[in-house]
């Protein structure tokens, strides 16, 4: 067992090239390689540096006089891997490795960018090294590369400056693909998609940006939902995930086609020497919005007002939803000395003792918004929220004749509530997060409008009343009500139960036999009942807390109390916008890109 840690962890740093150059990794490696007793002998006494009787240097003794030839095995492979760390061309090179070094050179060349682990004039060593494959720490499943910490980290220390030349933005795009093909005022990510498909298709090996390229992903090694096939969004039936996926998928094709699709005025028409039909298709579209999703980071301090941004490096590091980091922009130079220019940078929220692995934050995401742009869902998310649709009609005299059903009443605020709704931006039929912990006070003053009656009002108009606080007992029972039918309801969607999860992710072996995606699937639609079963058992002891009398409860005259009502959906079509669109929206994300 000591020995496979051992293997794991000289692995990983050579994968990286951590230490290459430091002391203690070329004795290990050197005790790995010697294979007579007088080197032997020579390797025990550099050892005895590290530890005396019964410490580093015996348990290094046992591990290697134990190690047989699994060891040979392992230092062959070790030696293979050492090759491609400088970023040599050999046959037997780790081609992502050698991405990797390419990387450094090229930031290290062209901004002067200082990624050594040794320290110079005025440099400390930097404090992170690349590595080319990263595990989720609670399913061990692969989170691609990732960057690690070289040495211990304290809380604030600098991590990275990227100077923002270096950096992809709607400038370099302009300047790219022409100012007459990206005017003033196109959307960001409708540019930098371009920009990406010209540099990594159409430009390839004389693009400036091609170290930076050569460590971009593919598809399948991202994989959002909005890239899956049928087959394994299945995986996610009763999610609202799919209803955003489906959203999306269809918002992307619907730009590629007026951008650059349109026979007459899309880019590809206008400027087919830019824009060749060959490498601008629709897959390399996805492609190129794969990597924006996933890695583009809003600057919001620029001196010019903030912007989108790809920033080559800084974009290798792995979310954390506890992580207080998040990268932003600066000007050059000293407190005392600006140089006028800007950079990308990023300080350690907190300690990271050695080889530990650097995280920042994408920001507050449920698993939702990360398994539809970033592929990945965390099973620990204090963010985590499910959407659900409560959906209650106020009961007009024209509704009810439309519906043509005779056992309902109208509403006496009807009406008015109608009106109300309009002023405030709101609709019949609404979709809210529903957290572990919490639900938003939107929901709670959306439904105390919509519950309320004329017993309540008692005589006042609906417009002076604080919906945020409670209205009545009654009123606030109705509510809490409303939220619990409109949970079950959505919790009834999944053909599944929990239970049935849990049982498959236990079968460890029946398990692993589903794909990547197919796992997360099972794993995300899980967590979203666990959560909305805990909704409910809070909102039932909220309810008996509180002494709230639901038997024989009617409100507002025939209430839907969250279920949508016969003639809605026929009336009104789905939903045109989930509450996961709306928050996409505000973080600047292309619900409608244009």
């Amino acid at each position: 067992r000591n020995r496979t840690t051992m293997a794991t962890a000289l692995t990983t740093l050579m994968a990286v090239g951590a230490l290459t150059s430091c002391e203690a990794f070329t004795t290990t490696t050197t005790l790995l390689s010697w294979s007579s007793d007088s080197r032997q002998a020579k390797c025990w006494s550099a050892l005895g540096m590290a530890g005396g009787e019964g410490g580093e240097s015996e348990w290094a003794k046992a591990l290697y006089e134990n190690s047989g030839d699994a060891m040979e095995q392992f230092n062959q492979e070790m030696k293979s891997k050492m090759k491609g760390l400088g970023g040599g061309a050999g046959a037997d090179a780790d081609p992502k490795v050698t991405a990797n070094s390419n990387l450094i050179q090229w930031l290290t060349e062209e901004g002067d960018v200082y990624l050594s682990e040794e320290s110079t004039w005025g440099e400390a060593p930097h404090p992170m090294v690349i590595s080319t494959e990263t595990k989720d720490e609670i399913t061990n499943e692969s989170s691609g590369r990732g960057l690690l910490a070289r040495r211990d980290v304290n809380d604030g220390d600098m991590l990275l400056r990227i100077p923002l030349d270096l950096c992809m933005t709607i400038k370099s795009a302009r300047k790219a693909l022409g100012k007459d093909a990206i005017p003033e005022g196109t959307n960001e990510y409708l540019a930098l998609a371009c920009q990406l498909i010209h540099e990594r298709y159409v430009l390839g090996k004389k693009s400036f940006f091609k170290p930076y390229m050569d460590v971009l992903p593919e598809v399948e090694e991202v994989n959002p939902t909005f890239t899956w096939s049928d087959e394994d969004l299945a995986f996610l039936v009763g999610s609202p995930v799919i209803a955003a996926t489906k959203s999306l998928q269809m918002k992307l094709q619907r730009e590629y086609d007026a951008l650059l699709g349109d026979k007459e005025n899309g880019l590809i028409a206008k400027f087919p020497d830019r824009f060749p039909a060959d490498h601008f298709t629709y897959e390399n579209w996805v492609w190129a919005f794969t990597m924006l999703f996933s890695r583009a980071i809003r600057l919001r301090s620029l001196q010019q007002g903030e912007a989108l941004a790809l920033v080559p490096y800084a974009d290798l590091i792995n979310h954390s939803p506890f992580s207080q980091a998040y990268i932003d922009a600066r000007q050059s130079g000293d407190w005392l000395f600006k140089t006028g220019e800007e950079e990308v940078v990023l300080f350690a929220d907190r300690g990271y003792r050695r080889m530990e692995q650097i995280y920042i934050s994408y920001g507050q995401k449920s698993n939702a918004e990360l398994l539809l742009l970033y592929g990945f869902a965390v099973e620990k998310n204090p963010f985590n929220s499910v959407d659900v649709t409560v959906s209650i009609n106020a009961l007009t005299s024209s509704f009810i004749k439309e519906l043509n059903d005779d056992s309902l009443e109208v509403d006496p605020l009807a009406e008015e509530k109608v009106e109300f709704l309009k002023r405030v931006g709101r609709d019949n039929t609404v979709d809210f997060p529903c957290y572990a912990d919490r639900y938003p006070v939107e929901m709670l003053e959306y439904l105390r409008l919509m519950q309320m009656t004329e017993e309540d009002t008692r005589g006042k108009p609906l417009s002076e009343f604080d919906y945020s606080r409670t209205i009545s007992a009654a009123n606030e029972a109705a509510v809490l009500t409303s939220v619990i039918q409109a949970v079950s309801r959505q919790l009834s969607k999944y053909p599944q139960t929990e239970d049935d999860d849990a049982a498959m992710i236990r079968d460890k072996p029946l398990f692993r036999l589903l794909s990547y995606n197919q796992r997360m699937a099972v794993r995300h639609r899980r967590n979203e009942k666990r959560l909305l079963k805990r909704t409910i058992a809070a909102l039932e002891r909220q309810m008996q807390q509180q002494g709230l009398d639901t038997e024989g409860l009617t409100r507002a005259e025939g209430s839907t109390l969250g279920q949508v009502l016969a003639g809605d959906e026929r009336k009104y079509g789905m939903k045109q916008r989930t509450a996961l669109e709306d928050r996409l929206e505000k973080l600047g994300l292309p619900v409608d890109l244009k």
